[in-house]
């Protein structure tokens, strides 16, 4: 039996907005595949991001729960120039977990959730 394992991210009516910003700032993104249900939310999509395949969807249904920080996405860039545009871009209308320094580990890393929920740790190699 074949297994495999992708992440899934399930958003309230954002999947396609969080799609789009994240193909604007990594140039290794791309969509992959969007089905849409009658309301015009997304039902499924995959997508792409440095190799990785990711599924999401806009739930149907509410609930209480979103993305914690526990589960995040790493990202390592080359410069301090890819650092700031795609650290700011993904903390833009989000929460700063870790403001952009040298904790030791790297010399400059950051933590946020973007304003979807999603975690996001970047450091420069």
């Amino acid at each position: 039996m074949t297994q495999t394992i992708t992440t899934f991210l399930l958003f309230q009516g954002q999947a396609e907005e969080a799609m789009k910003l994240y193909t604007s700032i990594f140039k290794n993104f791309h969509i992959d595949s969007v089905k849409h249900r009658e309301d015009g939310k997304v039902e499924q999509a995959s997508f792409t991001l440095a190799g990785t395949e990711y599924m999401c969807i806009d739930s149907p249904i509410p609930h209480e729960f979103t993305f914690t920080p526990a589960v995040s996405l790493f990202v390592q860039v080359d410069d301090e120039a890819q650092f700031d545009k795609v650290y700011s871009a993904l903390s833009e209308d989000g929460k700063v977990l870790m403001e952009p320094g040298d904790y030791g580990f790297s010399r400059k890393f950051g933590w946020c959730n973007d304003r979807f929920g999603v975690s996001w740790q970047v450091t420069i190699n």
